[in-house]
């Protein structure tokens, strides 16, 4: 028996099989599921607050695990193996307002959830064969970056996650991180985005330049991730934070509304429900606040580094990749002290966004 992967499919399978979502070794069983949901935590008290499972119809569910074991194919390739375990409903215990504090469906990841197929199957798997992909020559595994990190004698390695490209204010939680680590850890997310994000090409292009003109070489590295982006803000950043964990990374930023989308979580809730798991994490987390320009101080600044009366002001000129989509979608040149000019014109001629939501 063969099930045709998705893409999404495929891209957990492969960070499933080269360690990236340790300690899972398999996609989640009926045990493991339920725990995530309830407690963000698996059965033996790991940290782990997303479900990282393989949806398949009912009989496709029954049939599988009746076989024992069976092939996983993506694009007509059989790319390795599933033995499961269990399969379950993927609907139990109010799981979508569990995941993401909302059952709306203008929520994205709410909505993706419910685009998926009805059983889930669990088991531990085989990766067999590696797929080729556009971003594939950028991508790293774990065990590629902790040598690179070695290589370069970096101790102190801080992540930072992105879906978008670099704006003066990631720049500055990026500096921030230079100044108390050995080497910084870009790693871009790349695999399922919604509609009206950056695409891969133009998050790339926009890191090389800020790389090439504005960083130390020897002191920052760069390498994506293929694979969904869940927009589960507080859950979603301890999920980000293990798995740069498991890249080598020490430390870890969660900046302002992490992983969030629309008005869906608050300013900060994603910093306080990580730093709750912190002592059991593996990796440290930087909570940093939000940057900003102000006219006032001539810079990039945050909420704790000018005075308080400028706050809520016309002063404030708040920098985020929603800004930065608006301004270029609009065609206008994008104030400088926002977004370099060089990072600007490295994406002149690509494609800057995601048309419709990926699969």
């Amino acid at each position: 028996m063969e099930i045709q992967l998705t893409t999404v499919q495929y891209f957990e399978l492969e960070k499933l099989a080269l360690g990236a979502f340790s300690p899972l070794t398999g996609f989640m069983n009926e045990d493991d599921y339920t725990s995530v949901i309830e407690t963000m935590r698996l059965p033996n008290g790991a940290p782990f607050p997303l479900p990282v499972v393989l949806d398949v119809e009912a009989d496709t569910a029954k049939q599988a695990f009746q076989l024992g074991q069976i092939h996983l194919a993506f694009n007509g390739q059989v790319v390795g193996t599933l033995t499961p375990e269990s399969y379950y409903p993927k609907d139990i215990n109010g799981v979508t307002e569990k995941i993401f504090g909302t059952n709306s469906e203008q929520h994205p990841g709410v909505r993706n959830f419910m685009l998926m197929k009805p059983w889930l199957l669990g088991g531990t798997i085989k990766l067999d064969y590696r797929m080729q992909f556009e971003h594939s020559d950028y991508e790293l595994t774990p065990q590629e970056t902790k040598a690179l990190f070695k290589s370069h004698g970096w101790k102190k390695v801080t992540g930072f996650q992105t879906r978008n490209i670099p704006h003066r204010a990631h720049e500055y939680l990026q500096r921030i991180a230079l100044e108390i680590s050995d080497g910084l850890f870009i790693q871009p997310l790349v695999g399922q985005k919604k509609a009206g994000d950056f695409t891969s090409r133009a998050v790339l292009a926009g890191y090389q330049a800020l790389m090439q003109n504005h960083f130390p070489k020897n002191r920052v590295a760069i390498g994506v991730l293929s694979t969904a982006m869940r927009y589960a803000g507080p859950r979603e950043a301890i999920f980000h934070a293990l798995i740069r964990r498991n890249y080598g990374c020490t430390h870890f930023i969660v900046g302002r509304d992490h992983a969030g989308v629309g008005n869906f979580y608050g300013l900060y809730s994603a910093q306080k429900l990580a730093k709750s798991f912190e002592e059991d994490l593996g990796i440290e987390i930087l909570a940093l606040s939000g940057p900003f320009f102000s006219h006032r101080t001539e810079g990039i600044a945050t909420e704790r580094s000018v005075p308080e009366n400028l706050i809520g002001t016309d002063d404030i000129v708040e920098i985020s990749g929603t800004l930065i989509r608006q301004v270029l979608s609009g065609g206008k040149e994008p104030d400088p002290r926002l977004i370099r000019p060089s990072v600007v014109d490295a994406l002149r001629g690509l494609d800057l966004f995601i048309k419709e939501d990926s699969t």
